[in-house]
């Protein structure tokens, strides 16, 4: 079937209209038409070739939403006209000890899980293009369903943000009652704060803009910490059962180690860059654990849809067109965006005049999905 993208072809070049074609469902196969796709910083990552592994022409988009449109052999939990949804993974090898656990994000099959974008461990080894494209065909097992009484243009920053802070809360035992603390409240850690409350814990923010204390506080935090403030950090010393670190750059991990119980879990899902040099003597004489958590399988992706959906936890989005794109890439660079999350209303792709006429550039056909 004959799609368009929106796609980098270069670290140098802004995103363009791209036209391309995705195979027809095969067996065990869902397709859908793209509705929403929302905006991860790691999509600005992968377009500008931060971590040297992209893969050129970049069809980004891992917080996909949509309906479906039909259906291959022998699928079952899905039918035409469903409100579905596709996260970070679009496969995997289903059959290694990490999968059969549902832990598919950690795959230890020859290729490992295949990437919704970017994912050059294709069973056929073909690049994949993600959800900035007007529809997608992944295998069953990677769909996800979106609750009726959550609102799809909310579901997709649930299912990469909400997904990544939730999987630590369930992997180290998250209790009712018990201290949470969530460093960096931007896209990943405004989510954090509102799942925390949900499953019952105290949540404390940490956050080095003032500017963000009275939104922190309107997400349900207890209490809110300027980490620059000694005096704050200092108060707060041993007072965390479990800390999730989403700042995304590299940064001092050191203060935040004293915040700690006897014991504490402090888990890293935001720097994929480096920490500056710090004693580990505190990790030793406390008993604390320093751990990193990457996504979520897809069982515990589907939980937290449910969640979201049974609590009315919404992530903090604006909505854009595509052709706002290019800005916001650039505002995020900068760090000077206002919202959590942005959103891509997937209409406004299909109304661009490029794309009405089939004038966008044509990139090779990934065949995405394939089995």
């Amino acid at each position: 079937m004959k799609v368009h993208g929106y796609a980098a072809e270069s670290k140098d070049q802004p995103l363009k209209p791209v036209l391309f074609d995705r195979q027809e469902p095969q067996k065990g196969e869902v397709a859908f038409k793209v509705t929403y796709c929302g905006v991860c910083h790691s999509d600005l990552h992968q377009v500008r070739d931060d971590w040297g592994n992209t893969i050129y022409p970049c069809v980004p988009g891992h917080e996909v939403v949509g309906v479906v449109t039909s259906v291959g052999e022998g699928v079952n939990k899905f039918k035409e006209g469903d409100q579905v949804g596709v996260g970070c993974m679009i496969d995997s090898c289903q059959e290694c000890s990490a999968c059969n656990d549902d832990l598919e994000n950690f795959c230890t099959g020859p290729k490992s899980c295949t990437l919704t974008y970017n994912g050059s461990k294709n069973p056929d080894g073909a690049n994949t293009y993600g959800g900035y494209s007007t529809h997608m065909c992944v295998r069953e097992e990677f769909v996800l369903q979106i609750p009726e009484k959550l609102d799809a243009k909310y579901a997709g920053p649930i299912m990469c943000a909400g997904i990544t802070v939730y999987s630590p809360m369930m992997r180290y035992n998250l209790k009712k009652g018990q201290h949470l603390g969530v460093a960096g409240i931007g896209g990943l850690g405004h989510m954090a704060v509102q799942l925390g409350k949900a499953l019952g814990a105290k949540v404390t923010a940490f956050t080095h803009s003032e500017g963000n204390i009275d939104r922190i506080y309107e997400l349900g935090a207890d209490n809110v910490v300027v980490s620059t403030r000694e005096d704050e950090m200092t108060a707060a010393a041993q007072s965390l059962d479990l800390l999730i670190d989403t700042i995304p750059v590299a940064h001092d991990i050191a203060p935040y180690l004293t915040l700690m119980k006897p014991r504490g879990t402090v888990v890293n899902v935001g720097n994929m860059i480096e920490f500056e040099a710090f004693s580990p003597g505190p990790l030793v004489f406390n008993g604390l654990q320093f751990a990193g958590s990457l996504i979520g399988g897809i069982k515990e992706t589907q939980e937290v849809l449910d969640l979201c959906a049974k609590h009315d936890i919404k992530p903090k989005i604006k909505m854009i067109e595509i052709s706002e794109l290019n800005q916001v890439f650039d505002q995020m660079a900068e760090g000077s965006h206002s919202e959590f999350r942005h959103v891509i209303d997937m209409e406004s792709l299909r109304e661009l005049d490029q794309v009405k006429n089939d004038k966008a550039s044509k990139i090779k056909d990934p065949k995405q999905g394939a089995i």
